[in-house]
Formats: C-alpha cells, structure tokens, sequence
C-alpha cells in the first residue's frame, strides 16, 4: 500500500483529493495550514520548511516513506496590481510556489530511494488565460507549471513523474469567498464553460488518482487542464 501526502488537505479541492486517493487503496495523510482531528492530520505552513520537515518526520514515523504527493495548499489575493505591497506579493508566492519547492525537495529522499514516485501540482487555469486583480496568484501558479516540466525531466530517470492539474472554476469555499466580494461571476463563468456547469472538487481528485496511479507511468510533465472547456 503506497503512502501519500496531499497539502491543503483540510479542505475544498485538497480534501477531495485526499478522499479519492483514500478510497482507492491508499494510506493518505494531509497537511494544512488548519488544525484537525482527522487521523494522519498534520498542522503546517508549507512556506515554513522546518514545519514542512517536521510533518513529513512525523508522517514517516506513522506511515513510512512517502511516495505519492498532490500539492494542493494555495492561497488567493485579489487587488489591483499597482496597489499590491510587496508583502502581498511575497506571501501569495510564499505559500503557491515556495510552499510547493518546500514540500518536493523534503518528499524526494523517499521517491528517490524507492525508485518510483508521483507528484501531482495544482496550479490554476488562469495561468492559460490571466485573471484581473490576481496577478500575484497568477505568476505563482504560472511559475508551478514551469517547475513541473523542469522537474519532470530531471527525476524521469529516478521512477518519478511529475504533472500539474490546473483546475478551472471549482466549487470551493475560496471561490464562494471571491464571489461574496464581488471579484467573481459564477453565473458567467458557467454560461461560458462548454459543459455549462461549475466544477466539483471531485473532478480535480479524479485526474489527481489517475496521475498517481501505476498506469500514469508513461505520463510525466504534463499540464492536464480539468475546466470544463474553458481552456483547450
């Protein structure tokens, strides 16, 4: 049985994910930024690397070597560019591109030495399209891709793939949060996704389980959009 660790699995598309990967076989632990109760639940900042460790050490000490992981913390920030603060700025990539760098290089001892591995990011469809106020977010995301297919030629001759799934608009509490304030139009997003709905957490998990699994093992640096049609 293979051990897997998803961060942002307290909630929205990481807990799907950890979910599906539960029900299909796998010892799953989760990583998040909010306390919880579940078993396997582990409280971290993926942007503080001795935090990052610390889990990983504990994760190994209950599961084993980890060889399956889904990066799925994120954070959003929406402002006009010209008055984001460079703290803004720092933080929105602090926690979409260093918290992915942080998670990789302390998880890449256990692939390495087993031979094989999967690592699935979730970056954004809005890396394809750009997205207004969100530039931050965008160039995080932008820059998880690029990581991806550099990191994918890199460890494809150690077993270990490496692929992204950037969602479109998913139902999640983030994007109830972003159209409570008004920077989102879910109506409108649906009206112009071909298959005229909203996406489901699931959906993301679906693709996720599929890249994990043994039969993914000719499938490495990869940008698997999950959106509806939004971004072909």
């Amino acid at each position: 049985m293979k051990n897997a660790v998803v961060t942002g699995g307290g909630s929205g598309i990481g807990l799907a994910v950890a979910q599906r990967l539960r029900a299909d076989g796998m010892h799953v632990a989760t990583i998040d930024i909010a306390s919880s109760d579940d078993e396997f639940a582990h409280t971290a900042d993926v942007t503080d690397r001795a935090a990052v460790e610390a889990a990983f050490a504990a994760i190994r000490s209950q599961l084993g070597p980890v060889t399956v992981l889904v990066n799925a913390a994120g954070q959003e920030k929406f402002k006009r560019f010209a008055d984001l603060k460079f703290e803004d700025w720092q933080r929105i990539i602090d926690v979409n591109l260093n918290g992915v760098f942080h998670c990789i290089q302390t998880v890449l001892p256990d692939m390495v030495e087993a031979g094989w591995g999967r690592i699935v990011n979730i970056s954004s469809s809005s890396t394809h399209s750009g997205q207004p106020f969100m530039s931050s977010y965008v160039a995080a995301k932008s820059a998880v891709n690029g990581l991806t297919k550099s990191l994918a030629l890199e460890y494809g001759p150690s077993g270990i793939t490496v692929n992204a799934v950037p969602p479109g608009f998913i139902d999640t509490p983030m994007l109830r949060k972003s159209e409570e304030r008004g920077y989102l139009a879910v109506q409108q997003s649906i009206d112009s996704t071909p298959v005229r709905r909203i996406g489901r957490p699931e959906d993301i998990a679906a693709a996720c389980a599929f890249l994990v699994s043994e039969e993914a093992g000719y499938i490495t640096g990869q940008i698997l959009g999950v959106n509806g049609g939004r971004n072909t």
